[in-house]
């Protein structure tokens, strides 16, 4: 073993000082002041009472003095409402993905045959064969009913008419 010397005890001297400020100082920081002393809340005076902010979450409070004491209620938030909208739709997106991704994919061929013809579609001009020639439809028996129907109805109003302005007529005379 060697003799101590003062030099060496002055290293050692340093080093423990150095350990203490160390330790002291991780002491005093985990002792934290109270939330009003660092700052976490901000008061500001309203007609109704103080509006308070959370300065660590942003969360908003209006605080009120009534008979009981300070209540405090929380300011509604539009922000997380579209933040908590946004979670929705995104979520709602994810499980319509998974299901396009599981269900079954589309290919061209469907079960069901088509029909061979729609009874309510009319029969399109066609060209004669070996011939350009094109065929047109000639109008049914109900198609010509309903044009004759029409342009009777149409010929009484016109007559009808004449005869009011005749009369119209005659009459200032």
């Amino acid at each position: 073993m060697r003799p101590v010397t003062s030099s060496t005890t002055s290293w050692f001297a340093v080093a423990a000082f150095a350990v203490v400020m160390v330790v002291s100082g991780g002491f005093a920081a985990a002792q934290s002041a109270p939330d009003s002393e660092n700052g976490r809340y901000s008061m500001t005076p309203i007609p109704e009472g103080v509006l308070r902010l959370d300065t660590r979450t942003g969360a908003m409070s209006t605080c009120t003095k009534n008979g009981a004491g300070w209540a405090c209620y929380a300011v509604p938030d539009e922000r997380s409402a579209l933040d908590a909208e946004i979670g929705r739709l995104q979520a709602e997106v994810e499980k319509l993905k998974g299901q396009l991704a599981a269900g079954p994919t589309v290919s061209g061929k469907i079960d069901e045959p088509l029909p061979k013809s729609d009874p309510l579609k009319k029969a399109e001009p066609r060209a004669a064969e070996g011939e350009r020639k094109i065929e047109i439809p000639l109008p049914s028996d109900q198609d010509l009913d309903r044009v004759m129907s029409f342009l009777e109805r149409a010929w009484r109003r016109l007559i009808d008419m004449a005869n009011r302005v005749q009369k119209d007529v005659s009459g200032k005379i």
